[in-house]
C-alpha cells in the first residue's frame, strides 16, 4: 500500500468521527428546543387549570352568597312546620336551622330546626358579637362560618335596627356548610363553562376536567363526578367561608385541543435512533476501511507470493533452456532430464497462471461451470495420473483409493482443478517422502471427495478461515514455502457452484483431510473418456 494510504484512511475516519459529533449536537440542540416547547406548552395547559379554577371560585362564591341571600329575604310561605329531628329521613348535613335572636337580651325566639344546645348557644353568643361590628358598618345583612361539633357551620343574618342606629335583633338560619354549598358547586360544574369556549366549544366540563374542593384542613367538601390523575393540575385558595381550596385537574387527552398545534410529542426515540444509526454506519464505515487497507495489504502480499511464485519455476525454464541451447547436455539422459524439468515447470506456471484467473474470475462473479451427470473414479485417476510428475518432484507418492464408482453432477474441468489444487496444498505442506491418499464415497444422494496428507494439520480453530482468500496460517506465513492464499478459495468457490460443500478435519493416519461433497446423480454418464493430456486449467494452490 502506498505510505500515503493510511494517512488517507485516517483522514476519513477523522471526518467520520467529526460527522457523528456533528450529529450529536444537533440531536441535543433538536431535544433541548423540543423539551423546552413541551415545557412552555405543559406551563400553559397549568395556566389554562389555574383559570378554570379561579372561574370556578369566582361563580362557586356569588353562587353561595346569592343562595343564602335569596333564602334569608325570600316572603313567608306560610306558617313553620317543626322538624322531627329524630326522623331517620333528616339528612344532617342539609337542614336549616331558623332562628331570631333580640340582641338586648340575647333570648332566642321563634326557632325551627335541628340544632343540638351546643350550636344553639354558639350561634346566640356568635351572632351577637358579630352584629356589634355589623352596626359600625351598617350592615343590613351578613354571614358567617364557624366550625362545632366536626362541622362547619355557615350562618346567614339579617338585623334590625333602633331609630338610633343601634341593632336590636338578627334573625337568619344556621346549615352545615357541606351540604348547602354541594348543591352550588354541582351547578357550577354542570352549567358554566370553565374553559375557553372557543377552543373548547361545548363539551361538558365532565369530559374536560376534575375539580375537588376541600374547606382548607384536607376535608373534601366536593368532588365531581368524573375524577382525573394529571400533571396538568392548578390550585386556587380563598379565604372566603372559613377557607376554601379548589383544585382542578385537567384530562390528558384535551391538551391537544388547548395547546395549538397538539402538544409536542417527544423525538427523543428518533433522535436517539438516528444518532444510533449515524453511530452504526460509523462504525460500519470503519470497518470496511479497515478491510479495505487489510485487503489492499493482502493483494500486495498476494502479488509478491505470486511473483516468487513465478519467478522459480521461470528461473528453472530459463537455465535448462540455456544449458539446452549451449549444447552443455553430455549425454541423452541428461537432455531428457532437461526436458522434463522444463515440462514440469511449464505445467506449474500454466496451473499458476488458471488459478489466478479463475479466482478473478470468481471475484467478478463471471465463471460458468456446465454440470452433467459424470463418473468420478476415471476423472479422480486422470487428475492424481496428471499430478503425479509434480509431487515426484518432492518424492511424494499419491495413491487414490476409490471404493466403486459414484455418478455425480459436475463440471470436469472444475473438478479437476480443485482435485490439483488440493493435492499441491498436501504436497506443499506435507513432509518430502509422505503418501498423499485420494479417496472417495458415496454417501446417500451424494458424493464425497477426500485428500489426505501426513503433514502438521490444520488447527480446529483455523479450520473455517483457510477458506477466505489470501489467508495463510501464521506458521506458514513466516515459513520458506510459497503460497498465494488463493488455492483453497477458489476451491470453496467451485464446489458452492455445483451445489456442494467442502470443510477440513484431521486425517486417521494425522494431519489434514479435506473433503469435498458434491450432489450425486442417478442419470448415466456421457460416453466419452478423459483425455489422456488434457488442457491444464489449473493451479495448485496454497493451504491458507
Amino acid at each position: 500500500m502506498p505510505p500515503t494510504r493510511p494517512r488517507r484512511v485516517f483522514a476519513l475516519v477523522a471526518l467520520l468521527a467529526l460527522s457523528l459529533v456533528f450529529t450529536a449536537i444537533l440531536a441535543y440542540q433538536a431535544q433541548d428546543a423540543a423539551r423546552a416547547h413541551r415545557a412552555t406548552a405543559e406551563r400553559t395547559l397549568r395556566d389554562y387549570a389555574s383559570f378554570a379554577a379561579l372561574q370556578f371560585y369566582t361563580q362557586a362564591k356569588e353562587g353561595i352568597n346569592s343562595k343564602a341571600t335569596w333564602l334569608l329575604f325570600r316572603p313567608a310561605l306560610g306558617k313553620r312546620v317543626p322538624i322531627d329531628c329524630a326522623s331517620a329521613e333528616v339528612d344532617p348535613d342539609t337542614v336549616r336551622f331558623n332562628f331570631r335572636i333580640d340582641l338586648r337580651t340575647l333570648a332566642m325566639a321563634d326557632t325551627c330546626g335541628c340544632a343540638s344546645a351546643a350550636v344553639i348557644r354558639w350561634l346566640r353568643d356568635t351572632v351577637a358579637a358579630d352584629a356589634a361590628t355589623a352596626s359600625a358598618r351598617k350592615w343590613d345583612y351578613a354571614n358567617l362560618v364557624g366550625e362545632l361539633d366536626g362541622k362547619r357551620w355557615l350562618v346567614a343574618y339579617s338585623l334590625g335596627y333602633h331609630w338610633d342606629g343601634r341593632p336590636v335583633k338578627a334573625a337568619g338560619f344556621a346549615v352545615p356548610l357541606r351540604g348547602f354549598a354541594r348543591p352550588v358547586f354541582e351547578s357550577v360544574v354542570k352549567k358554566y363553562p370553565l374553559l375557553p369556549p372557543s377552543l373548547v366549544g361545548t363539551t361538558p366540563n365532565d369530559s374536560l376536567l376534575s375539580v375537588i374542593v376541600d374547606d382548607g384542613a384536607h376535608n373534601t367538601l366536593f368532588r365531581s363526578s368524573a375524577t382525573y390523575q394529571s400533571p396538568y393540575t392548578a390550585e386556587h385558595t380563598a379565604q372566603i367561608f372559613g377557607g376554601m381550596g379548589f383544585r382542578v385537574a385537567l384530562r390528558e387527552s384535551v391538551a391537544d385541543r388547548l395547546v395549538i398545534g397538539g402538544l409536542p410529542r417527544s423525538r427523543l426515540p428518533m433522535l436517539l435512533g438516528l444518532l444510533g444509526l449515524t453511530a452504526a454506519m460509523l462504525i460500519v464505515a470503519v470497518y470496511y476501511l479497515r478491510r479495505e487497507y487489510e485487503l489492499a495489504r493482502l493483494r500486495s502480499d498476494f502479488i509478491s507470493s505470486i511473483s516468487h511464485e513465478l519467478r522459480t519455476p521461470l528461473a528453472q525454464v530459463r537455465m535448462f533452456a540455456e544449458t539446452l541451447l549451449l549444447g552443455r547436455v553430455r549425454s541423452d539422459q541428461e537432455r531428457h532430464r532437461s526436458l522434463q524439468i522444463i515440462d514440469q515447470e511449464a505445467r506449474r506456471l500454466t496451473h499458476l497462471v488458471d488459478n489466478v484467473l479463475q479466482f478473478s474470475r470468481s471475484e467478478r462473479q463471471t465463471t460458468r461451470i456446465a454440470p452433467e451427470p459424470t463418473a468420478l473414479a476415471a476423472h479422480v485417476r486422470e487428475a492424481v495420473e496428471a499430478f503425479t510428475p509434480l509431487a515426484a518432484a518432492r518424492r511424494v507418492t499419491v495413491e487414490a483409493e476409490l471404493a466403486g464408482d459414484a455418478v455425480a453432477m459436475v463440471d470436469a474441468a472444475a473438478l479437476r482443478q480443485a482435485l490439483l489444487n488440493l493435492l499441491d496444498n498436501a504436497v506443499k505442506y506435507g513432509p518430502s517422502g509422505q503418501t498423499v491418499r485420494v479417496g472417495m464415497a458415496k454417501v446417500g444422494e451424494r458424493v464425497r471427495l477426500w485428500v489426505d496428507d501426513q503433514g502438521p494439520g490444520i488447527p480446529e480453530r483455523d479450520r473455517d478461515a483457510v477458506w477466505l482468500p489470501f489467508t495463510r496460517l501464521d506458521r506458514d506465513a513466516n515459513s520458506a514455502i510459497a503460497g498465494s492464499g488463493i488455492g483453497l478459495a477458489v476451491v470453496r468457490d467451485l464446489l458452492l457452484m455445483h451445489g456442494g460443500r467442502c470443510w477440513v478435519e484431521r486425517a486417521p493416519g494425522g494431519g489434514a483431510r479435506v473433503v469435498l461433497e458434491l450432489p450425486g446423480s442417478r442419470q448415466q454418464p456421457s460416453r466419452h473418456e478423459p483425455a489422456a493430456e488434457p488442457p491444464a486449467t489449473d493451479f495448485t494452490p496454497s493451504r491458507t
